[in-house]
């Protein structure tokens, strides 16, 4: 049996349905390689009262997990919602083809937790994915789908890569906007939402600039055209 658990946004989030099965569980992994953890693998053990294996992206895209599933309950742990990566989908299809039982159970995500913003989330348009960027390799195309989210009025959530710095990733943010032609006026940065360090930055990106005060894990959000209700909210951040 393959459990894909849902961790939710905090070290004590896990459900109580996702700690039951993680009891009948021999062996538990937990993804690690989306998001920078605002909590230990340690303090998740404690709280799992299981050793937690850790699984890079290899390991998870080997689909090796399918096999130790056929002979063995099998946990595999992730922050969040358990099917925001289209990997874990893939999982899901590999266990289905070798007929091998498998449990999707689900928790709040960051999908969620923005709407402590005050932002509408109705009024969101795709979400984008920021890399980090080489030295030959500066990948920008998450800055065309917040100008497509621009041009429908649409607000949009920047998901950044894992071990990417505040900064960097504004540096990042503004090349990408010169070459799209994507006005950087005021956004709002949220950190560690969900969790007891949660903050809600509304500033410039010229304050942000100046700005140190972001822990991880953290996301961006541009915002586009605002209700009335939605700008009076983050102004009173």
């Amino acid at each position: 049996m393959l459990y894909i658990i849902g961790l939710g946004l905090n070290v004590r989030s896990i459900s109580k349905e996702g700690l039951d099965a993680i009891s009948r569980c021999k062996r538990i992994y937990l993804e690690n390689y989306t998001v920078d953890f605002p909590y230990t693998p340690h303090q998740l053990e404690e709280i799992a009262g299981k050793k937690v294996l850790p699984a890079d992206r290899d390991k998870v895209e080997s689909l090796e997990i399918v096999d130790e599933a056929k002979k063995l309950n099998v946990a595999l742990l992730v922050y969040g919602s358990p099917l925001t990566a289209t990997t874990h989908i893939s999982l899901i299809q590999e266990a289905k083809e070798q007929k091998v039982k498998c449990q999707i159970l689900y928790n709040a995500s960051i999908f969620d937790a923005v709407g402590e913003t005050g932002l509408q989330l109705y009024k969101f348009g795709k979400v984008a994915s920021m890399p980090a960027w080489k030295k030959s390799f500066h990948p920008d195309s998450f800055m065309k789908i917040v100008q497509q989210n621009l041009s429908q009025e649409a607000h949009s959530l920047i998901l950044v890569d894992i071990g990417l710095n505040f900064q960097d990733a504004l540096y990042q943010l503004e090349e990408s906007s010169k070459k799209y032609g994507v006005p950087l006026k005021k956004l709002v940065v949220c950190q560690a939402l969900g969790t007891e360090r949660n903050k809600v930055h509304y500033k410039t990106f010229e304050e942000l600039k100046e700005f140190s005060g972001v822990r991880k894990p953290y996301c961006i959000i541009i915002p586009s055209k605002l209700h009335f209700f939605e700008k009076e909210f983050l102004e009173k951040l």
